[in-house]
């Protein structure tokens, strides 16, 4: 028989999904089975399995030692090391600037993602010493491989559970920085619908509605122009897979370095000047709303991502660095509460 107490990490989650991370290897139908029959109880009661954790919540396992082997998870979390550019953190989640060529989450890839690093990180740090058998953080925004910027992670179950359900409403607010062909002169409200060809992993934006398309809508703003580049600021209402990049696109402004959704000739200039390979797409800002509870020191706070090195020099020779200091940074200039882009100067609105 084993003996566990709940401790505030594994708090808040309904008891058999506790159990199947627990017991990793079990058949659903064998943990509703051991809590039909008792052997497996709550708080020495008889338990379905619905019951929200409560912290010291005791749980008793009934199982032979040969059993729960079988079924419990018998290696460690994948985990793996690298620096992580940490822009903010606190007991429940962490914001990580993510670099060019890291994935977001794990894949069939045998390399490993930012969920890996992070997983690393949280074992070094001790954070995980408690309940991780049944707790692993993980992200809660992705952003593809070649895209940088703030990826949202939960470092204890309230924090992710949380911070997920804050994007899932789209409470918090995304805003991203992008350097996109051609001149672009006015702000502008975008709509469509864009369907997804999963065999090629690529996505097609059409004005009206065709079958198994999703709605989608982008905001954004010009922050300065070099005539053959414009560099803006983009703010997503919806999001989907490369809906800013396919957008973008679909209007006659691809962004500068996008391999799939680019223009080849302007890609090919940039690689040649200034060894670009990668699309200049950057999670610049999140902004949270009014909060309380677990991420109350988050509340109506605003994060903002550097930009990574090659962008931040790319925009220097095309003086365009300016526009991004005077009109991203300044701190009276950015969307409203509305999705609106609202600046200093009130005419404009």
């Amino acid at each position: 028989m084993k003996e566990l107490i709940i401790n505030e990490n594994e708090a808040g989650q309904r008891f058999d999904k506790y159990l199947s991370k627990l017991l990793r290897k079990a058949p659903k139908s064998f943990l509703y089975k051991m809590l039909r029959k008792k052997n497996i109880t709550l708080n020495g009661k008889k338990a379905s399995g619905s019951e929200l954790l409560m912290y010291q919540d005791q749980v008793k396992l009934f199982l032979s030692d040969e059993t729960y082997e079988k079924f419990s998870e018998d290696s460690p979390a994948p985990s793996a090391r690298c620096p992580l550019d940490i822009i903010y953190e606190d007991d429940n989640i962490l914001l990580i600037n993510k670099p060019v060529g890291m994935l977001s989450q794990p894949s069939r890839e045998p390399v490993p993602s930012l969920v890996e690093y992070l997983t690393g990180y949280l074992l070094d740090s001790g954070s995980l010493s408690d309940g991780a058998s049944t707790f692993r953080p993980g992200v809660c925004n992705r952003l593809d491989r070649n895209t940088s910027g703030i990826v949202a992670a939960g470092k204890s179950l309230a924090g992710l559970q949380e911070l997920s359900a804050l994007f899932h409403d789209r409470k918090i607010h995304k805003d991203y920085l992008c350097l996109t062909a051609g001149e672009i002169k006015k702000r502008n409200f975008i709509k469509g619908y864009l369907h997804k060809d999963r065999k090629c992993n690529k996505v097609v934006v059409y004005e009206k509605p065709v079958p198994d398309s999703l709605p989608i809508e982008t905001v954004y703003t010009p922050l300065g122009s070099s005539g053959r580049a414009t560099l803006l600021l983009v703010r997503l209402i919806t999001g989907r897979t490369h809906q800013i990049r396919a957008h973008l696109a679909s209007i006659g402004h691809p962004i500068i370095g996008d391999g799939k959704y680019g223009d080849r000739e302007v890609n090919q200039r940039y690689k040649k000047i200034y060894g670009l390979d990668h699309q200049l797409l950057h999670a610049a800002r999140l902004t949270f709303p009014s909060l309380s509870g677990k991420l109350s020191d988050l509340s109506e706070t605003v994060h903002i991502a550097p930009l990574p090195e090659l962008f931040h020099k790319i925009i220097m020779e095309e003086q365009l660095e300016e526009s991004y200091h005077e009109k991203f940074e300044r701190r009276n200039m950015g969307f409203c509460k509305n999705d609106h882009l609202c600046c200093g100067d009130r005419s404009d609105r």
